[in-house]
């Protein structure tokens, strides 16, 4: 198969180019905005720089799309978490122009990449299946754009029945290699990754609760949904759901109960004092989104997860504390004095202009 993957080199992006260069037979086409080195490990496969804020590149991404089998939309920003005109641009402008592209293309298939953040708020910690209204979490950002792409697919559904739309629904997805890229996005540029070896404990709301994957699971969910085509929304989660104790226990501190209102507020104050870049609409979302049912990917898929939720989270915290990295653009390589010269240059990461 002709396979196209916007932001195929981030965090869900790079898993899924590494399962499908393995199952071999396909012609893989990354677009990102920034493509990988020669030297960066990659399989052998055509790069084409398209950034979907721009429409100057929307020839560029037509063209990429002809003749695909597939199309699988990955691309997302999380940063600059001040700009949110810039991530809406980005994540719901750039569904559209994807969307415009594969009916312009006459694409049979297109993969969107959800989110658990596209759910409207839980009722309590049971499990929900793909049909919860994917209303999002109102007062995060990330939420109501993952929520306002969802309705561009069921627009899509209606206007175009030929093409298959699949909707993958991940939980956190965490990998060692995406942890210099985590910590840009949500650790002060002057914070040394070592810094997380020493946490002492840990202040969050003992009631957190909250699903996760590995990317190496949701690229071989993405492999089965295209080989089989199979249209509609996957729910994707390891067990057991993950705690604010098992959080505590990964950094080796000890957990502190602290309402989440008031953490809410401190992160809010730090970060519209620009100290730090997480916008206070994660800690919203975290508390909101539901745990996943995921039935349908097991029965339908013949999916499973290979890696526990334990140790997805064990070994992305690895990973921020290591700075690990693959070497492209999305999952470069971070250090205090390059976030340092970087922010001096361009300013703080949650408002510069680019991510």
């Amino acid at each position: 198969m002709r396979i196209v993957i916007t932001g195929a080199s981030g965090n869900v992006g790079s898993a899924l180019v590494r399962r499908l260069a393995r199952d071999g037979g396909h012609e893989l086409v990354g677009l990102v905005r920034r493509p990988p080195r020669r030297d960066v490990s990659f399989p052998a496969m055509q790069w084409s720089s398209v950034d979907l804020t721009d429409d100057t590149h929307t020839d560029r991404l037509h063209a990429a799309c002809a003749g695909a089998d597939a199309v699988v939309h990955l691309a997302w920003g999380f940063q600059p978490s001040h700009r949110e005109d810039r991530l809406r641009e980005l994540g719901v402008g750039g569904t559209g122009r994807v969307i415009d592209a594969v009916v312009a293309a006459g694409v049979p298939h297109l993969v969107h990449m959800s989110s658990v953040g596209a759910y409207s708020p839980k009722e309590d910690d049971a499990p929900v299946d793909e049909s919860w209204p994917t209303g999002g979490v109102p007062t995060s950002m990330y939420s109501r754009h993952k929520a306002a792409a969802e309705r561009l697919l069921d627009e899509l559904e209606v206007d175009a029945p030929d093409v298959v739309v699949s909707r993958v629904r991940p939980g956190i997805v965490g990998q060692r290699a995406a942890g210099s890229a985590l910590l840009r996005y949500g650790l002060p540029a002057i914070v040394p990754a070592g810094l997380l070896r020493h946490v002492p404990v840990v202040p969050i709301d003992a009631g957190l609760v909250i699903p996760m994957v590995h990317a190496d699971d949701v690229a071989d969910a993405i492999a089965r949904i295209l080989e089989a085509r199979a249209p509609g929304a996957f729910n994707l989660a390891a067990e057991p759901p993950v705690t604010a104790q098992d959080v505590a226990d990964a950094l080796g501190a000890r957990l502190v109960h602290v309402p989440s209102g008031v953490v809410r507020a401190a992160v809010s104050a730090s970060w519209h004092a620009r100290v730090q870049p997480l916008d206070p609409g994660w800690i919203d979302l975290g508390y909101a989104v539901p745990l996943l049912d995921t039935a349908r990917a097991r029965t339908e898929l013949g999916w499973a997860p290979v890696t526990d939720a334990a140790t997805v989270l064990a070994e992305t915290l690895a990973g921020m504390q290591d700075s690990a990295w693959s070497g492209s653009a999305v999952l470069r390589p971070r250090t205090v004095g390059g976030g340092v010269l970087r922010t001096l240059r361009h300013g703080p990461v949650s408002s510069r202009r680019a991510p």
